[in-house]
């Protein structure tokens, strides 16, 4: 299949909004529709946080994937969570998300960031040799713990 990705801007929210929907269904994340539109454009309209692609296959709309940037010392520099990355359940085991990640890598390049993270549920066993398979590794001696502050 024919995948490209394209830099998503406001003008994407009413595509964008019904895949976000369905990836935090997939992930049983809680959020309200008001308070996601709201993330997604402060996203879309700050560059310097990072930058959302849709992802097209065949020209049709397949899935998206969010890169936020931050900086770390012990990475010296730049580096990146793939914040989101979701793909329509038809398209997925077509290679679709091996494209789209390797053009995500190239867009991280182009930004100046020198390592990129990811979370994956322990329980995800399929996306977790997705990207095994993409270079990522599990850093075992560390757990991402978070803290969330009031609004």
């Amino acid at each position: 299949m024919k995948t490209e990705l394209r830099q998503a801007t406001t003008l994407d929210l009413p595509q964008l909004l019904p895949l976000v929907r369905a990836y935090h269904e997939f992930e049983h994340i809680d959020m309200s529709q008001t308070r996601r539109e709201s993330a997604l454009r402060r996203l879309l309209t700050n560059p310097d946080f990072g930058s959302i692609w849709m992802i097209h296959a065949n020209n049709l709309l397949a899935g998206y994937i969010a890169l936020c940037r931050g900086f770390s010392i012990e990475f010296n520099g730049f580096d990146a969570f793939v914040d989101e990355f979701y793909l329509d359940p038809e398209f997925r085991g077509k290679g679709i998300g091996k494209t789209a990640l390797e053009a995500i890598k190239q867009e991280a390049r182009k930004l100046d960031i020198n390592t990129i993270h990811l979370e994956v549920a322990r329980d995800n066993d399929r996306a977790r040799a997705f990207y095994r398979a993409a270079g990522f590794e599990a850093r075992e001696k560390y757990l991402l713990m978070s803290l969330m502050l009031d609004d």
